[in-house]
Formats: structure tokens, sequence, C-alpha cells
């Protein structure tokens, strides 16, 4: 069942994904070559009880850290570990939630690490304006799949894939309510937009032709594409509004 936000919810909705937004701002000048990601971690821990929020992610089903850290062909919830050293060439999706007065407030970013080289660069910045597409697709009246739909006849003009393990959820006073995001499309979702919704869009593309995803690692969290391939992503939290989408993880 979709939860339909009141106006005091959507206030507290904002001030939760204004504060997640400043907390990407703020690490961002630390995601450098040499920064061990346990040290991006920690400073967003320390950020984040400095503004009377909670990190989600922290101990969510048991997941060991505040954040998640996903370099290279990592596509989501890497955990961050001292041993985890960004390096020149990278890419490194940070990916934030924080609790605000009982409302979670999800945002991501991929950073791209000192010299990294045209490919790599092309795979980020089109992530990035896929998201945007997916967004812009948001109006109210229309079928949640049109947001999947935008992110899928812009993507499928290049090399990559899309991965469909994985999608946005909807998001309140719960980190993972419905309805389920996809980003690619698919009518299995015929959930129609209506004004007060909330939910993240968070494309994962994959360089790579394969969407497949495995969990290579015996963390039980950390999952990888299955070819080895990059994979980058971006994500926002949007409030279905009279005009479209409202971001509300901006500051």
């Amino acid at each position: 069942m979709v939860n339909i936000k009141t106006q005091e919810e959507i206030i507290k909705m904002r001030r939760v994904g204004k504060l997640a937004a400043q907390l990407l701002d703020y690490i961002e000048p630390f995601v450098k070559e040499g920064v061990s990601t346990l040290y991006l971690n920690d400073l967003c821990e320390e950020f984040t009880r400095k503004h009377g929020a909670i990190s989600a992610p922290l101990n969510y089903h048991g997941f060991p850290k505040s954040i998640c850290t996903s370099i290279n062909n990592v596509v989501c919830h890497g955990i961050p570990s001292e041993k985890d050293i960004l390096k020149d060439g990278d890419i490194v999706n940070v990916d934030v939630t924080l609790i605000l007065d009982d409302y979670y407030g999800d945002t991501s970013r991929t950073f791209m690490i000192g010299n990294v080289d045209e490919k790599t660069i092309n795979l980020v910045n089109r992530t990035e304006k896929a998201l945007y597409r997916g967004i812009d697709a948001v109006e109210p009246g229309s079928y949640l799949y049109e947001v999947g739909k935008a992110i899928e006849k812009y993507i499928s003009k290049f090399e990559y894939s899309i991965v469909r393990s994985y999608g946005g959820h909807g998001i309140g006073t719960i980190f993972h309510e419905e309805p389920h995001v996809y980003h690619h499309f698919t009518t299995d979702n015929k959930t129609r937009l209506r004004e007060g919704m909330t939910f993240t869009i968070e494309p994962m593309i994959n360089m790579g032709k394969s969407y497949a995803v495995e969990n290579s690692l015996d963390d039980g969290w950390t999952v990888t594409t299955a070819d080895g391939s990059l994979s980058a992503q971006f994500e926002h939290t949007v409030l279905v509004n009279s005009k479209g989408a409202e971001i509300l993880t901006t500051v």
C-alpha cells in the first residue's frame, strides 16, 4: 500500500532530505586518492550525530556501517573498510540515508577520483543524466513505469545496461516502503502517481552489456557486476506534487 504524505509529513521529509544532501556536500572534499572508505564513514557518522540525526544504514538488518561505499565494479551496498583505499582513476558511490524526526532521507552520488579515463567519465555523467530523465518523467496521474521508460530510452543510446535486481523504493517513516521503482521499462508495476507520494529514483548503470549482478563477497551485502564491469549510480528522494517531482534531497 502506497503511503500518501500529509503537508506536515512533507515538511519533515524536506528537512531530512536537505540534511542528507548537506552531508554529501560535506563529505565530497574528503573523497579523494589515499583516503579509506572507513574514514569517510566515520566523518559521515560524526556529521550525522552533530546535526541530531541517525544514520539509517547502521545496524539495518545487520549492516555494520553508517554509509555505503561502492567502488568501481561494486554496484551497491559496499561496506566501508580501512582496507579500501581510494586510488587514482577509481569511481565510488557514496550512499547516505539519514533519519530525522522519524523520517528518512536517502541520496547518493558517484565521485571520480583523480585522473579518470574518458569512458568512465562518460558513464558517470550519463548515469546522472539518466537519474534526471527519470525525475522529469514523474507526473501526477501518470504511471510509475514512465520513470523506468525514460531512463531506459536514454541509456539505450549507449552500450550500457541497467541493473534490474535492485531499484528505487517508497520512503517516509520506513526506510523501504511501497512502491518499488524500476529503472527499466516494465508494466509489472502499474502504480498511478499521486500527489504526496515520496520515493527514491536511483538508477544503477553498468558499463558492460550485462545487467546481471552477484553477491561476490562473503559479507552478505556487497553486490558487484557479474562481468566485472564498472557501475555508477546517482539517487534522489522525490515528492510527487501538482507539477511533477520535487527533489527533496537537495540543499
